[in-house]
């Protein structure tokens, strides 16, 4: 019968499975590619439609093959005269008119299951199509494009420019034309000039003042005891003339027990007078100075 054709069949409903599993694959040894695996993807997904009704579909062709006789046994049993047992001549044509309808409610199933069978079947060789035009639009393997190569024109032989013969005049003229004079006489013409700079520089320079250098100095003088002449003690200090000290003001501190000490201020210069050779001169009077100390030393 029509209807048993699908029962034999054999289909690879597990294929979306492999499909997925080579695409995983791929992906996983070359990057995943973004538009092809969108669409494999959505074409997996029909795929998988595709087989679950397949399977739908044998199952209960299936299911009916096993809850439905032969029909040649059927037509056999439901003829009349056929039947041994009692009670058999009762209900032939009721059985008969039965399984005529179920037959034919059959056929129409079977039609109806063949026409959506053929449809999937144009679905799939259009998906089919659909994904090998992907795959060669698309490959997953990337090959790396190899660098254009600039074309090189073949390099062109120059040819040396020919010499002109000189004639004799032209010699003698060349031989007129002096070309190192006039570098001589420039060279001459900087020197002196760099001269004359160097030696107005040198007499600005000279007329300029230049800066000396001074230091403010605070000078502490101490007598022996309380009975030296503090006011003969200044009089020794500021008899000390050198060349670039000036004295200034003076004071007498105490210092305890009724001993007071010589505070004295004075400006030097630095190039002229320093401090070692203003104490030695100080502390000759002996009479009058057991020490002098530096109280405080500024430069101006």
């Amino acid at each position: 019968m029509a209807t048993n054709f699908l029962v034999h069949e054999k289909i690879w409903f597990d294929k979306f499975k492999y499909d997925d599993a080579e695409r995983k694959f791929y992906e996983q040894m070359n990057g995943p590619v973004a538009g092809a695996s969108c669409q494999e993807n959505g074409a997996s997904v029909i795929l998988r439609d595709i087989a679950r009704a397949r399977e739908n579909i044998q199952k209960s062709l299936a299911g009916l093959k096993e809850v439905l006789p032969d029909p040649s046994e059927a037509l056999s049993q439901a003829t009349p005269g056929t039947s041994s047992g009692p009670g058999a001549s009762s209900g032939p044509g009721g059985d008969h008119s039965e399984l005529v309808v179920r037959i034919a409610s059959l056929e129409v199933e079977n039609q109806n299951l063949r026409s959506v069978v053929q449809d999937l079947q144009q679905a799939i060789s259009r998906l089919e199509a659909r994904l090998s035009t992907l795959e060669k639009s698309s490959p997953i393997i990337h090959r790396a494009t190899a660098p254009q190569t600039q074309h090189v024109s073949p390099m062109r032989q120059v040819e040396p420019p020919t010499k002109k013969v000189a004639t004799p005049a032209e010699d003698d003229e060349d031989n007129d034309i002096d070309l190192f004079g006039s570098d001589e006489e420039e060279d001459k013409e900087a020197a002196q000039l760099r001269e004359e700079r160097l030696k107005q520089y040198a007499e600005k320079k000279a007329k300029k003042p230049s800066l000396v250098a001074k230091s403010s100095i605070l000078l502490d003088v101490k007598p022996w005891d309380d009975e030296t002449d503090m006011a003969k003690l200044e009089a020794c200090v500021r008899s000390v003339q050198l060349d670039g000290l000036l004295w200034g003001g003076s004071k007498l501190v105490p210092v305890g027990y009724g001993i007071r000490k010589l505070q004295i201020q004075c400006v030097v210069e630095d190039d002229k007078v320093g401090t070692d050779l203003l104490e030695e001169e100080i502390t000759k009077f002996e009479e009058h100075v057991q020490s002098v100390d530096i109280a405080a030393f500024n430069k101006i």
